[in-house]
């Protein structure tokens, strides 16, 4: 990744050009309207929690809305056009991009890593993710990391529903970013709007819903036992989701880890990023302006396939890309 100016006018592939999605909905019993109002989706009716964004799993597989792929799912350009991502490695599109809309507090929840789900889980990837927070209202709190220090400890405060004690509970504020590793307990509180960049894994242990009641009188299914089996009892608990990586030419790496990298790209003009090793993910998160002749504006998720080139930006815009790492 870089943010200097290549003055790259080549006539590009349109077999190569931005990729851009068509996101699914999830309705969730404690989301809201606010992708609505904030980046104007036709939304369905019901309190719609998740905007999968760029993503090819079974749960939510994103179609393409322009250009020669139009209407393809993206799992099929995953499997049919593997040039298209650098040749493909992995069994299936590696990363899920979605916007949360958490109108509720989201379960306290954690998920496993990729060993542990594939013996448990019918050989489905762990769940590795992280959060860029695009708003929080005054005073709300998110729930990272757990302190208790061993399988007992934490069995013992769950049974006893002394969740105070057992959560790290911390302020939250947009502009703030958070790496949820497996084995991370972690809890999205009610009025907080994510984007969150994570391992193409839609597999959750829930430890507590809040005695909440589903529409048809039920309550969620809780999984204390994979949860207790999951948690890394060793991870210490943060304090902080302010950003302290330097932003160099309007680029901040977020994250780099096994799974992904992440960066929050601010153009204020005209810039261009390195062609991917072998895609990007990329989401508009604020602002409008051109994305290598496209017009994007918030709201806009595309992918960088490989071969596009350098990516040109122009206008004044954030986004958030990722890659596999």
């Amino acid at each position: 990744m870089n943010s200097e100016l290549f003055g790259d006018n080549q006539e590009r592939d349109p077999l190569r050009d931005l990729i851009f999605m068509e996101p699914v909905f999830h309705e969730k019993i404690w989301g809201g309207r606010r992708l609505e109002t904030d980046f104007g989706y036709d939304l369905p009716a019901g309190p719609i929690g998740e905007c999968w964004a760029i993503s090819a799993h079974p749960h939510g597989d994103c179609q393409v809305k322009i250009g020669a792929f139009a209407g393809r799912l993206l799992s099929k350009l995953w499997d049919e056009h593997p040039e298209l991502f650098g040749g493909t490695p992995e069994g299936q599109f590696p990363l899920l991009v979605k916007i949360i809309d958490a109108n509720e507090d989201l379960s306290i929840q954690v998920h496993p890593d990729d060993v542990y789900a594939a013996r448990h889980e019918g050989g489905s990837l762990g769940k590795m993710e992280c959060w860029y927070v695009l708003h929080a209202e005054p005073g709300t709190t998110i729930v990272v990391g757990q302190r208790a220090v061993s399988r007992e400890e934490c069995a013992r405060l769950m049974d006893e529903g002394r969740w105070g004690e057992l959560v790290n509970e911390l302020p939250v504020h947009a502009g703030d970013f958070f790496q949820i590793a497996p084995g991370t307990l972690h809890a999205i509180k009610g009025g907080t709007l994510i984007l969150e960049t994570q391992q193409s894994s839609d597999v959750t242990y829930r430890v507590y819903d809040y005695d909440r009641v589903q529409d048809d009188g039920t309550r969620r299914e809780l999984h204390l036992s994979q949860a207790l089996d999951v948690i890394d009892y060793a991870l210490p608990p943060i304090t902080s989701g302010t950003i302290t990586r330097p932003e160099l030419g309007g680029v901040t790496l977020l994250e780099s880890c096994p799974r992904y990298k992440v960066w929050r790209v601010r153009v204020d003009g005209a810039t261009a990023m390195l062609a991917p090793q072998r895609f990007y993910c990329a989401s508009v998160i604020e602002g409008e302006g051109v994305a290598s002749g496209h017009e994007v504006e918030k709201g806009d998720h595309f992918v960088v396939p490989a071969g596009h080139g350098s990516l040109q930006l122009e206008g004044h815009m954030q986004l958030i890309v990722s890659s596999v790492a």
